[in-house]
């Protein structure tokens, strides 16, 4: 049986859409966890790795209650630290954010007995909150595929409570122990920096362009980085890999769907989809950017987890969409 480990936060969400309506609900890892279940049940192990406030641990533990194939023993409260954010949606894409709350990171030992996973999905949404050291470690240990979103060590929590788009410094001491690296547009122009800068506003050029993301690219997989996906928006994703010593760049088209309602979690759907395509063949990245659009169109269409499908129905979109 394949098993996939997602880690990452569990954080109460406090979410106002760009509709206006108001949601309540636990994010980040519940998402492509619950996916993945609802898709394969007990035909994989979907193994969470998250820290939580004491107060809150039964109340996630019931959000996965079943759910089958969910594995919560590397759910931890130890600590009793979890993230706590509040999202107000200006547009489809576009929101304001506040974290209140903040999960210890997530370290070695607390992937200590996962070493056999298939698939690692890192899905941090702050910077804090994945240790360099869990990826050496589980590099140095495991042969599992190591899947890693660039939300999390893009983003910033200032004592304000405010949360804010930073460079990744310190990218190329992380590209090493990354196998697969997801990231959207916004993402991609703070993992891409120049050396030194006059100013900088972010507003003025809020994305990179395409020969600005084959280099950056090219430089991901010079260091070890096997494949680089940058979402689009509603265009769908871009596939970087190299084959035969050659690059290649791919687009996936989105998966259409006839209204938004809530994007809150696409892109860790997103990952999730990834995940699982990667665990059933690892040299398709292809059909695992497939498997994560379609994942991620699901998300926006609805505010509960009764928006993910059968693995037979989710087969038949992508057959529908793509072939």
């Amino acid at each position: 049986m394949k098993r996939i480990a997602i880690l990452g936060p569990i954080p109460r969400d406090h979410i106002v859409t760009h509709q206006g309506d108001l949601i309540q609900k636990w994010g980040c890892v519940t998402h492509p966890v619950i996916a993945l279940s609802t898709m394969v049940g007990n035909k994989m192990e979907i193994i969470p790795v998250s820290h939580v406030r004491q107060v809150d641990l039964d109340n996630v533990r019931e959000v996965f209650h079943g759910y089958p194939g969910i594995n919560l023993k590397h759910l931890s409260s130890k600590k009793d630290q979890g993230d706590i954010i509040s999202l107000k949606f200006v547009d489809m894409n576009n929101r304001l954010e506040r974290q209140t709350g903040f999960m210890d990171p997530i370290l070695p030992d607390d992937v200590k007995g996962l070493m056999d996973c298939d698939v690692f999905v890192f899905i941090p949404i702050s910077d804090y909150e994945i240790s360099l050291e869990t990826l050496q470690y589980i590099k140095a240990n495991s042969k599992g595929i190591i899947v890693f979103d660039a939300h999390g060590p893009t983003t910033a929590c200032l004592y304000t409570g405010e949360r804010q788009r930073k460079f990744w410094i310190d990218r190329d001491q992380w590209l090493p122990y990354i196998d697969v690296l997801k990231m959207n547009q916004e993402e991609a122009n703070a993992s891409w920096f120049k050396k030194e800068y006059e100013s900088r506003d972010f507003s003025e050029s809020p994305d990179i362009n395409r020969e600005e993301m084959r280099d950056f690219a090219n430089h991901c997989l010079s260091i070890g980085v096997k494949c680089l996906y940058i979402t689009v928006d509603s265009r769908g994703c871009l596939v970087y890999y190299k084959e035969k010593g050659k690059l290649k760049e791919e687009m996936v088209p989105a998966v259409k769907v006839a209204q938004v309602i809530d994007t809150t979690g696409c892109g860790d759907s997103f990952a999730g989809g990834i995940g699982f395509g990667l665990a059933q063949n690892p040299k398709d990245y292809i059909r695992a950017a497939q498997y994560g659009n379609t994942l991620g169109a699901l998300r926006t269409q609805g505010k509960t987890f009764a928006v993910f499908k059968s693995l037979e129905e989710t087969d038949k979109i992508i057959q529908e969409t793509y072939f």
